[in-house]
């Protein structure tokens, strides 16, 4: 028992210091290989000897490879990035648009005011715009045509002729 075994002594503070900066510089090396690796198949630019050649560097002399790679391509390398991002932006907004309809079916908006131009041109009655005004505000679609009632199954056949 005259041994006695004091940890803090064994291991300072600043040790712990240099420890955690060690393995955070570790971790940020392979993000910054992995980085470049990903770069290095972004770039349309390059040709596949080209790509193979700078994959081979990177892989048998990492640090070599990586730090010729950023001094040579490394200006360049956030221009790719930023455009790659910009593409996914935009195919993104795409299928949200597509998604969600948001040209493919007008809205009830637009088919109201579609409906009163054609009220006030006569081609359909008051009592033919109310009921499909009533269709359109209730989500069962757009009016068919002029003087067409799907729900009752009647059409104006006066309007027809015009």
């Amino acid at each position: 028992m005259n041994a006695q075994t004091y940890l803090a002594y064994d291991y300072p503070l600043m040790s712990v210091f240099w420890s955690m900066l060690w393995f955070f510089l570790w971790i940020m090396w392979f993000v910054l290989l992995f980085r470049v690796i990903g770069d290095i198949f972004r770039d349309d630019g390059m040709s596949g000897w080209g790509k193979a050649g700078w994959l081979v560097l990177t892989i048998f002399l990492p640090f070599l490879g990586v730090f010729v790679y950023m001094i040579a391509r490394g200006k360049n390398m956030g221009r790719r990035e930023i455009a790659q991002a910009r593409e996914q932006q935009k195919a993104f907004d795409s299928y949200i648009r597509k998604t969600a309809g948001g040209t493919d079916r007008p809205s009830s908006v637009d088919e109201l005011a579609r409906l009163s131009e054609i009220r006030a041109r006569g081609d359909i009655t008051d009592e033919e715009f109310s009921k499909a005004k009533q269709m359109v505000l209730a989500g069962h679609g757009p009016a068919e045509g002029p003087g067409t009632d799907t729900a009752s199954g009647s059409s104006g056949s006066s309007d027809s002729a015009r």
